[in-house]
């Protein structure tokens, strides 16, 4: 069999690995956006660089969308087969999705008045809501640790990558010629003592291994002092300098943990009396599949729902959906948190709160988590002093605070703790994908150190026989 690499491929974004058996059976792991490529981006997308109607098989590790965020446009361009996943991630896709679409035709509404000035053709979405909601339907969700045949001669079984809820690492093996070959695909490595989530689960023996990079060059802060440093931030500006505190988070995951994080302050009376929005429809709609799966939760966070029931709920704290509400936030003069998506801010609401509050001095933007360097969350992580957005160059005056402890990603540490539960002698060879190039190669270095040894840093396009 062989493997291609077609994103995630010396960059974050984009995550599609294709398995070819010598059967001709072709398993595509994840179909994922590209995301902050600027000018390439929607290139990247619309056009796949293998044929979809060619494709049997998806197998999906998780919904977040650079994973998940072109399944409509693969299946609206020819492909029919079953979209393997855990049943958490189904349910999350079947609403991320659509939200993808809606964005897609909401900021290409606006980008088309400004073609349509310069005599230029519209763009037309890649795929429309009526489009996310036919892929659905070829979805087939298996639990965790269930061994399910995907066709003859290959199994999959999904262990608990601790990333986000239903994330997953896939495991194969792959039998031809009376030979089986085992390969893991990580998908993205989680944090261990997760406010919400259980910690990454050891995963089968592997042959060849495709493993995750993200955080390969760095260390995240201890995640026991990320309630104390956020409490800081929000003393800071919204007491002492009576400012707004704009937090770019993804809908999934990041949402939930910050709005724990402010429930946990509530409840210990720590928490100052202001509001707190939740300004996303998606993120009100994942909180919600949060709840109906609580066998993904921890110990301690099923402890605490015993004397508050409601994790995600506390007074002061307003989910909004309808737009206008939105965008009265921005006429609001009174210290608040607004939590919006998306994380890397490149799309969706929060674009406009940070447009409306970048450049006083007395906000705080608050980035939580990773954000590609050329994304308008990279820029502001990467300390730029003016930004561009909807075409108006911003003078960044605010405050720009990152916590990577909120991180969904794990550090190399913890990376690494992840793959210790292989037997490196039995490792054939190690991929690493979804990483910048200078991180993976810190990263091999550092896996090198612990002893791991063959370890590839695919680029785009590269095929390789296992």
């Amino acid at each position: 069999m062989q493997i291609q690499f077609f994103g995630a491929a010396r960059t974050v974004t984009g995550s599609k690995h294709l398995l070819t058996t010598s059967g001709g059976k072709k398993i595509l792991l994840d179909c994922g956006f590209f995301q902050g490529k600027g000018a390439e981006t929607d290139s990247l997308n619309r056009n796949f660089l293998f044929d979809p109607k060619s494709i049997d098989y998806l197998i999906l590790s998780h919904a977040h969308i650079d994973h998940s965020g072109n399944i409509p446009n693969l299946v609206k361009q020819g492909f029919k087969g079953p979209i393997i996943c855990t049943p958490a991630t189904k349910d999350l896709c079947n609403i991320m999705l659509s939200d993808s679409a809606h964005i897609q035709e909401h900021d290409l509404a606006f980008l088309n008045k400004r073609r349509q000035k310069r005599g230029e053709a519209p763009l037309k979405p890649l795929y429309d809501i009526l489009d996310a909601e036919k892929c659905i339907k070829q979805f087939k969700t298996v639990s965790y640790n269930t061994k399910y045949t995907v066709c003859e001669g290959v199994t999959v079984q999904f262990t608990d990558s601790g990333h986000i809820l239903g994330a997953a690492a896939i495991n194969l093996e792959v039998t031809e010629n009376n030979n089986t070959r085992k390969l893991c695909f990580t998908g993205d490595i989680g944090r261990y003592k997760n406010a919400i989530l259980k910690d990454p689960e050891p995963f089968p023996q592997a042959d060849y291994l495709i493993a995750e990079s993200t955080y390969g060059d760095r260390l995240h802060e201890d995640i026991k002092d990320s309630e104390q440093q956020l409490f800081n931030v929000v003393y800071d500006t919204c007491i002492t300098k009576k400012g707004k505190i704009i937090i770019p988070a993804f809908s999934l995951g990041r949402t939930q943990e910050l709005v724990f994080a402010l429930d946990k302050l509530e409840s210990k009376k720590m928490l100052p009396r202001i509001k707190v929005y939740v300004d996303s429809p998606l993120s009100v709609n994942a909180t919600g599949i949060m709840r109906n799966h609580p066998e993904c939760f921890n110990e301690d966070i099923l402890k605490y729902m015993k004397t508050n029931p409601n994790p995600f709920g506390f007074d002061n704290l307003i989910y909004i959906q309808d737009v206008e509400e939105s965008k009265h936030l921005n006429d609001s003069k009174e210290p608040c948190i607004i939590i919006s998506a998306s994380g890397m801010a490149d799309a969706g609401r929060v674009k406009h709160h940070i447009a409306n509050n970048v450049s006083n001095p007395n906000n705080t933007i608050l980035m939580v988590g990773y954000a590609e360097p050329n994304s308008l969350g990279g820029k502001l992580r990467n300390g730029q002093k003016k930004i561009r957005i909807f075409g108006e160059e911003l003078e960044v005056k605010a405050n720009v605070v990152i916590m990577d402890s909120y991180s969904a990603h794990g550090d190399y540490k913890e990376m690494i703790t992840y793959l210790s539960c292989q037997d490196k002698n039995q490792l054939k060879k190690i991929f690493l994908v979804h990483g910048e190039y200078e991180t993976q190669l810190n990263y091999k270095e550092k896996l090198i150190a612990a002893g791991f040894s063959n370890i590839s840093i695919p680029a785009q396009g590269d095929k390789v026989e296992l």
